[in-house]
């Protein structure tokens, strides 16, 4: 299986970790790649194209008055 996104087709790059005295060794850098299930098909996606996908809509709750404004308003309402 290979290590590459199957949206963007983006791999692992080569990297260089040089020492003290500047030898050069080569390395792998991989991407992160994330298993998500997208309507009951698994893929392999990398961070950066989870973060660009189209994200579900969310309903925003209502916000809620604390109960000192709650009591505030009633006794203004109680006085008129």
């Amino acid at each position: 299986m290979a290590k590459k996104c199957d949206l963007c087709k983006r791999s692992a790059t080569k990297g260089a970790s040089r020492s003290h005295s500047k030898i050069k060794t080569l390395k792998r850098q991989g991407i992160n790649l994330q298993t998500k299930v997208i309507d009951g098909d698994k893929f392999k996606i990398c961070t950066t194209c989870l973060r660009t996908m189209d994200k579900p809509v969310r309903v925003k709750a209502k916000k809620r008055k604390p109960a000192a404004v709650k009591k505030a308003e009633k006794k203004v309402a109680t006085k008129k």
